[in-house]
């Protein structure tokens, strides 16, 4: 199991009823939170990055069906999970920020950091031997600001903003569609991570977690049973992804 499927089951032991979720109904596994038999765990594949992912997740997050930062973790190998929490911050957490193979970022639109905070636009040379580390705050809109506001062991951190407002003004816009963001130009947390990717270098991993994302939505729709607009030809042209990029990093 990956860091998120294993906090999921940690905070699932800690629950003292289900969590009532839309299509509570459902019997999902437990790993991909699709309908069982639209179960995607079969074909999920690791990319291996030049980056890691630090996911902080809200609480209120951890259990939902519908969130994409799983499948941040799906994909890339080097990818970190913590439940949000103000005042108990965990040693291994503040280890990681800390590690010296890392550099790490705090995601989040460049108008919410103070003045005497380093923002950056763009994601800048990396340090000798070390390697991006993206920390995503997961939750809600409101959530998310709150956990950027109160977590003063991120305040020190440089900003990487991706603009999404200058995104939003070139013709970008989500494709995900499970949710209904309160802003047109907010994304998913997979998609951010997508575009962090790109901004990386990682442009087949972003390809590859923006697939994942299309094919999950696609199942969820169907193990739900919601309208479906999405194509279904995505799994075609997910598993020819995947199979051709693995040709390509097979020794002649």
């Amino acid at each position: 199991m990956h860091a998120i499927q294993q906090l999921y089951f940690q905070r699932k032991s800690q629950s003292t009823k289900p969590f009532n979720a839309r299509g509570k109904g459902v019997t999902r596994c437990e790993l991909c939170q699709l309908a069982q038999k639209h179960c995607i765990c079969l074909l999920r594949q690791k990319k291996q990055t030049h980056c890691g992912f630090l996911l902080l997740m809200h609480d209120c997050e951890v259990l939902k069906p519908s969130n994409t930062g799983r499948l941040i973790a799906d994909v890339i190998t080097d990818t970190y999970a913590f439940q949000w929490r103000r005042t108990e911050v965990s040693e291994e957490l503040i280890n990681l920020i800390n590690h010296s193979d890392y550099q790490p970022f705090v995601i989040f639109p460049h108008q919410y950091a103070t003045d005497d905070r380093k923002v950056y636009h763009h994601l800048p040379e990396k340090k000798p031997n070390k390697k991006p580390l993206f920390i995503l705050l997961d939750g809600s809109w409101r959530e998310a600001k709150k956990m950027f506001r109160k977590s003063p062991y991120l305040s020190t951190l440089p900003v990487l903003s991706l603009s999404l407002d200058v995104l939003s003004a070139s013709g970008y816009v989500s494709t995900y569609s499970l949710r209904k963001a309160e802003q047109g130009f907010q994304l998913s947390t997979a998609e951010v991570a997508s575009l962090l990717l790109s901004e990386a270098g990682e442009y087949k991993a972003a390809e590859h977690l923006s697939l994942w994302q299309q094919l999950f939505e696609y199942r969820y729709r169907k193990s739900v049973c919601q309208p479906n607009h999405l194509d279904p030809a995505i799994e075609s042209v997910y598993l020819d992804f995947v199979n051709t990029t693995d040709k390509n990093k097979a020794p002649k």
